[in-house]
């Protein structure tokens, strides 16, 4: 590898944290990555340095921050390899964007009878927003099947796609199950029938490199907390020609051009989407976790996740009782399982008081609990700055846990 774990972890204060005398072990990295010390700095900075309304000001601090701002936007175009800073609003995370979309989008341009896609791996963000529409505007949401291991049956979605279908929404990298969706496939396919595609990258954006141009999305939707960066904001990537096309979400200040009390113009790009006061400082600080993703070697980071994902694979399968939910084709380092005969609820609590953090539960998809007949999973999901021996420290853990519980 050209990239030393530790130096990476000395980057994350929050890795020193003692959990009954022991070093804490975070494998929740699919609910929120830890933040290193450049984003701490950021965001002191901004409040020590810069704080002040953007855009609107004329002094110097609010020119100050705005400028910082606005670079932010430019590091999430190149990021993303978007054409156009115009193409990037900034929201208030992923569940935001998808909302957006279909409040704009969705009530302006799809009608009764319009087909929506989905799959059954899908947050419940990405399911919520086209119930709520198709129970507005008279749609149809049809949903992508799944196999046993946690792969979309893509013949089954080349059968549900047809001239009915006018935009499909899917997740590129499952939360629950690691699962990589063959986006750039179904993409093709929509467009061929004419639908439109919005992709959920939340949990990708910090997994696999992401070139919006390159999957001809027309929208993509991320979150700045999942890829190291503030919570509370996110991203929605947007082709120029449909964001142009759309009304505006919230109505304010900032979105608009003139108002008078008979009728309001709006901003351009891409300030018709940004009502009122923005999240500023987390905006300002998620540049700098950008700048850490980006100094680290990707191919020897995916290297690295890869080898501990099938390493953190290989000791749960010897451990009596085990089960692993989801082993797809491709997956990034994500890993969920139950315990016959053990709540997962109850396995979390017992791996906490050994210090070891992970996510119990349905995870927010809990059509996707359903299609397994289970309540729920630990999943155990890695980064950077994660170790084998933490995940040899999970496998103990688990032991106890059975010999504690059963």
């Amino acid at each position: 590898m050209s990239f030393n774990v530790s130096d990476i972890r000395k980057q994350f204060p929050i890795l020193d944290t003692q959990i009954a005398g022991k070093t804490l072990v975070y494998f929740d990295n699919a609910a929120t990555t830890q933040k290193p010390k450049v984003v701490l700095d950021a965001l002191e900075d901004y409040y020590a340095s810069s704080n002040a309304n953007i855009h609107r000001g004329i002094h110097y601090l609010a020119e100050k921050a705005t400028a910082a701002f606005e670079a932010t936007r430019k590091s999430v175009q190149k990021f993303l390899n978007a054409s156009s800073h115009e193409e990037i609003i900034f929201t208030y995370g992923t569940t935001d964007s998808i909302n957006l979309v279909a409040r704009t989008y969705g009530e302006a341009f799809l009608k009764a009878g319009d087909e929506i896609l989905i799959s059954n791996l899908e947050h419940h963000s990405n399911i919520v927003p086209w119930q709520m529409l198709c129970e507005k505007n008279g749609c149809v949401l049809k949903v992508i099947p799944i196999d046993d291991h946690g792969d979309l049956i893509l013949e089954e979605f080349d059968k549900l796609l047809t001239e009915k279908t006018k935009f499909v929404s899917v997740v590129h990298v499952s939360n629950a199950l690691g699962t990589i969706n063959p986006v750039d496939y179904i993409i093709k396919k929509a467009h061929e029938v004419g639908a439109k595609v919005l992709i959920d990258g939340a949990q990708a954006s910090s997994h696999i490199p992401v070139d919006v141009q390159a999957l001809d999305a027309d929208f993509y939707a991320l979150s700045a907390h999942k890829l190291f960066g503030p919570t509370g904001t996110g991203i929605l990537y947007g082709k120029k020609d449909l964001l142009l096309s759309m009304p505006p979400y919230r109505g304010g200040g900032e979105m608009i051009k003139e108002v008078t009390f008979e009728k309001t113009t709006y901003a351009d790009l891409p300030y018709k989407f940004e009502a009122g006061t923005p999240n500023i400082a987390d905006v300002i600080a998620f540049k700098s976790g950008l700048e850490f993703f980006d100094s680290l070697d990707k191919e020897a980071l995916h290297a690295y996740e890869e080898e501990l994902l099938q390493y953190a694979t290989a000791q749960l399968k010897a451990v009596e009782g085990i089960r692993i939910i989801g082993e797809a084709k491709r997956k990034v380092s994500v890993v969920s399982f139950v315990m016959d005969g053990v709540h997962p609820q109850d396995i979390g609590i017992l791996l906490d008081q050994q210090g070891i953090a992970v996510r119990t539960g349905h995870h927010c998809t809990q059509p996707l609990m359903q299609r397994f007949n289970i309540p729920g999973t630990v999943r155990a999901s890695f980064a950077p700055y994660n170790t084998k021996e933490e995940i040899d420290a999970l496998i103990a853990g688990l032991q106890k846990v059975r010999r504690f519980l059963l």
